[in-house]
């Protein structure tokens, strides 16, 4: 049984999810600096079996693709051309980062723990991975 693993891509920091191995729950990993993003999931697909992976696709609330748009671009194909063994998606992360702020402040963290960035970016990239699998798998 493999997984699916999803990437929120960021400038400085990249929040990653998965799920569990009979695809049922979307659970954020960790988060990365992004330059060693590769390197982390060269050595993660080493250890875990990885079916395929998704990559946020970022846009403006209107649809138009965000400033970051053609960095995340790149890298997913960075990503494919590295795996070109399992699919790379895309998938819409429009207010994932939001939400993730959100479920964060709901939860009851202290104030320290709200403004980690890192934190956010970990659930964000779960989001991301939720959206994709409520469309892909859990039907």
């Amino acid at each position: 049984m493999s997984r699916i693993l999803a990437i929120d891509f960021g400038l400085k920091r990249t929040g990653i999810a998965v799920t569990d191995p009979l695809k049922i729950i979307a659970s954020g990993l960790t988060t990365v600096p992004t330059q060693e993003v590769l390197a982390f999931l060269e050595k993660y697909c080493a250890e875990e079996p990885v079916e395929c992976f998704v990559v946020g696709l970022p846009l403006y609330p209107d649809g138009n693709p965000a400033q970051i748009a053609a960095q995340a671009d790149a890298f997913a194909k960075r990503l494919g051309k590295l795996f070109p063994d399992k699919p790379v998606f895309r998938q819409d992360e429009r207010n994932t980062s939001n939400e993730a702020k959100r479920i964060i402040l709901q939860s009851g963290a202290k104030k320290q723990k709200r403004r980690d960035k890192a934190l956010v970016d970990k659930i964000a990239a779960a989001l991301i991975l939720e959206q994709y699998m409520q469309e892909n798998h859990w039907q």
